[in-house]
């Protein structure tokens, strides 16, 4: 990650999500398959984008489609069927054309489950080409929010 600038500022944005484990993202001995976590950071993202104004079809109306292009996590603990976990979501600012957010997963007591972080791209609908520049959306959204 040693591409991303991380820029400080007092204002930090950030959002939960809880989650009932439901017994479709276990596996045969009731623990929550890995690739499941990937599912609870876009659920973090979703809460996040409802507490900013921060919405991906909004995005979409706009020109630009945000893949993830990496994704990384660290278990800790597993997740059983039927727990109930929290995803917390921090926005990371950056003076790049990218969305990048970490993310922390507890479960009710407060034990961290897993870490992790995504990191987003901007691309033009249709020819699906790399903006190399942050749309003027997203400045004016940073601008909104108090990140600018």
């Amino acid at each position: 990650m040693g591409e991303v600038v991380c820029m400080t500022k007092s204002k930090e944005l950030k959002a939960s999500a809880k989650i009932k484990v439901r017994f479709n993202e276990c596996d045969p001995l009731g623990i929550v398959w890995h690739g499941n976590y990937l599912k609870y950071f876009e659920e973090g993202r979703e809460a996040f984008g409802e507490k900013y104004n921060f919405d991906y079809y909004d995005f979409y109306n706009k020109g630009y489609s945000t893949p993830v292009i990496h994704a990384e996590t660290t278990f800790k603990k597993p997740l059983r069927y039927k727990d109930t976990a929290i995803v917390e979501v921090h926005f990371i600012r950056t003076e790049a054309a990218k969305i990048i957010f970490h993310y922390k997963i507890k479960n009710e007591a407060g034990d961290v489950i897993c870490t992790g972080s995504t990191t987003q791209v901007f691309v033009t609908n249709g020819s699906m080409e790399l903006s190399l520049t942050v749309p003027d959306f997203i400045t004016d959204w940073m601008q909104e929010v108090g990140l600018k």
